[in-house]
């Protein structure tokens, strides 16, 4: 009976790591890079490269005006939290996320086991 438990214990864990990073490959491999950018053309460097619209120096100074200027950074920790869950980004934080839960797991699991009554 103890051994089915320890088996048991020590399965879950992988199982939580083998299903989500298996999901986690199965979205890299299907999503999509983000085109939510424009292109912009430098005179200094002398070619055109795709910026993303909230790049701009007028977009920053607008947040800056109607934010100030604890706005900017705000707004950009807001675009950078929610690119984590679009197109490839999507699949490293589910592949994070993985491993965090299945280590959790596999310390509360380890943890039951020394404990000497079970």
């Amino acid at each position: 009976m103890i051994c089915r438990q320890r088996t048991l214990l020590y399965l879950v864990p992988a199982i939580i790591l083998t299903v989500g990073l298996g999901s986690a490959v199965l979205l890299y491999l299907t999503a999509e890079n983000d085109k939510d950018s424009y292109l912009v053309y430098e005179a200094k460097v002398g070619y055109v490269h795709p910026m993303a619209s909230e790049d701009s120096k007028i977009d920053r100074r607008d947040l800056r005006l109607y934010g100030g200027k604890a706005n900017v950074p705000a707004h950009e920790f807001m675009h950078w939290f929610a690119g984590l869950w679009h197109g490839k980004s999507l699949a490293f934080t589910v592949a994070c996320i993985t491993i965090y839960i299945s280590f959790g797991f596999f310390l509360v699991s380890y943890f039951l086991l020394s404990d000497p009554r079970i």
